[in-house]
């Protein structure tokens, strides 16, 4: 591939002392540059502070931090981004957030939509999205770094296991989140994001006082990776326009990088005519050949429609495609002792 694209890294989903984080942006910017991280992205509830504080965006040092929303209290909530107001979910039905959200010219996804919580401290408490007749939102985070881990954990020694073992034991995506997203792309175009949902807190539990999932970890979790036609402008507007445009469009691809590191998976469509597609881009069916570069070797699953078509154990792979359909990419990692585990998650190339 003649790759002319220009990736950058980012996370999404964090909580700061604004809502019911541990950490002040300063801090967590600084804990993002260690990590190498290109932007974050950062949601405190709307219930527990009364301003977006977007006084708090700017560029700190090489990284881009940019101030959005987590909206709704106890269900259905709404990762809203590019706002320029609050937005206070009391009184509101969802379709209501998601509406003025749209009329102020941001955008949002559904938050852990099916998430199943702790069974250990957390009673199994869950925030779902109860209501999936709505309309009008970009897409849905797919895969919550904080909520896929929590599920696991049941009892102590389940915690212990689970946090030596953070990397190599979390669970992927939902089949329940995978199967809805993959039956809403058949009928239009939804962006997948992923997020950490990181807050950096101190767990509490008789005498024990720890900090399970710091920032240092959790901001490289599961990521987001963006593909720009051109290099991220150095001014402040010029660079969060860029960065919510890709959001927007879906142009990008979500990873567990503390896994592995991504950089450099590339999912591409070359159509008979020359079309050239990348994540997040459609047009009318022609045939062509879809290709999947990854930085080191896994297994490809090529998904149609939500169905696996072929497996690959290899860096890259190719496949001749005769019928329209929504394509995506899954990579998994193979790891001594632990077996395949999921990686990498790409948004759908459509071909109606």
């Amino acid at each position: 591939m003649n790759d002319h694209y220009f990736e950058y890294v980012g996370n999404l989903h964090i909580h700061s002392l604004f809502s019911d984080g541990a950490g002040t942006v300063p801090v967590i910017a600084q804990t993002a540059a260690r990590a190498g991280l290109d932007f974050i992205i950062l949601n405190d509830h709307d219930y527990m502070t009364d301003d977006l504080h977007l006084d708090n965006e700017g560029v700190y040092g090489e990284v881009l931090v940019l101030m959005g929303q987590e909206i709704g209290e106890r269900y259905n909530h709404y990762l809203a981004y590019d706002l320029k107001e609050m937005v206070k979910d009391k009184a509101l039905s969802p379709q209501d957030v998601i509406d003025r959200v749209n009329n102020q010219g941001g955008f949002g996804f559904l938050s852990h939509p099916f998430e199943k919580g702790m069974r250990f401290t957390g009673k199994s408490v869950a925030y779902t999205w109860n209501d999936l007749s709505v309309t009008g939102y970009t897409g849905l985070c797919i895969w919550n770094f904080a909520s896929r881990w929590k599920e696991r954990v049941k009892t102590p020694f389940h915690g212990l296991f689970f946090l030596l073992f953070k990397s190599q034991m979390l669970k992927g995506p939902s089949k329940r989140g995978l199967s809805f997203w993959d039956e809403l792309c058949r009928k239009q175009k939804v962006v997948a994001v992923g997020g950490s949902d990181a807050h950096g807190s101190v767990f509490k539990w008789g005498p024990i006082r720890l900090k399970p999932l710091p920032y240092e970890y959790v901001l490289n979790s599961v990521n987001v990776h963006i593909l720009l036609d051109r290099m991220l402008p150095t001014d402040f507007a010029g660079a969060k326009t860029q960065v919510y445009a890709a959001l927007r469009k879906g142009r990008l691809f979500v990873a567990h990088d503390n896994l592995d590191p991504s950089r450099g998976f590339r999912f591409y469509y070359v159509s008979e005519g020359c079309d050239h597609l990348i994540m997040g881009q459609e047009m009318a069916f022609r045939p062509g050949t879809l290709s999947c570069e990854i930085p080191k070797q896994g297994e490809i699953r090529l998904l149609k429609d939500g169905a696996i078509q072929k497996r690959w154990r290899d860096e890259k792979a190719s496949y001749r495609v005769e019928e329209a359909g929504v394509y995506r990419i899954e990579v998994y990692r193979h790891l001594l002792f632990f077996g395949w585990r999921p990686w990498i998650f790409s948004n759908p190339i459509y071909l109606r």
